[in-house]
């Protein structure tokens, strides 16, 4: 509930980026997902430090001669404790 609640503040600014600046700009993102999708998923599966890392480093790859096509978030890694 914690990492909802500090997360939630720039998942809002993200959202707010999807729903009222992208329409109105060129596609230009080279990724699938886009960039502004993967910052979401990477926050919300990683927590806010851990995925404002991911999210900002797909960001600065996301340029013309850098790569391209399907780049998904990277899976949290859980250790099974038995």
């Amino acid at each position: 509930m914690l990492k909802k609640i500090i997360v939630f503040p720039l998942v809002s600014i993200i959202k707010f980026y999807q729903i009222a600046i992208s329409p109105f700009t060129p596609a230009s993102c080279r990724f699938v997902p886009t960039c502004s999708t993967y910052f979401l998923e990477a926050l919300q599966e990683h927590g806010l430090f851990m995925g404002s890392y991911y999210g900002l480093k797909r960001i600065g790859s996301c340029h013309p001669w850098g790569k391209s096509g399907y780049d998904p978030v990277p899976k949290k890694n859980k250790i099974n404790k038995t």
